[in-house]
């Protein structure tokens, strides 16, 4: 897995990278109560504002990664948002995407480099 600044994560599967917020991201919103998915098929640039959550303590966006295209959404985090404090790390995955340039991975960090940003 890699790591954001902006607390996401993102999982390499095949052709696809798979992006959710991580723990400390839930924990820090508090019980999340909304979430806004993009459509499948939305083109996204990096730093597009993708998604929108919203919690009992603040709303937030969720911004694209890297450049490419929204190709799946979860829509069980929609029909219960309460999943993404539940399991934000596996099952309350955001959205799944294609990648315009998959070596831009290589610019995010590890999970040992994001344990010591939020340590």
């Amino acid at each position: 897995m890699k790591f954001t600044e902006e607390h996401e994560w993102l999982r390499v599967e095949g052709d696809l990278v798979t992006v959710g917020i991580t723990r400390h991201a839930s924990e820090q919103l508090g019980d999340v109560v909304f979430v806004e998915l993009p459509g499948p098929g939305t083109k996204v640039a990096k730093g597009d504002e993708v998604a929108v959550i919203e919690s009992v303590k603040a709303a937030s966006d969720i911004l694209a990664p890297v450049d490419g295209e929204i190709v799946e959404v979860n829509d069980a985090i929609v029909d219960s948002p309460g999943k993404v404090n539940e399991d934000p790390m596996g099952d309350a995955w955001f959205f799944k995407m294609t990648l315009s340039d998959i070596s831009i991975l290589d610019s995010f960090m590890d999970e040992a480099e994001y344990g010591e940003l939020v340590g």
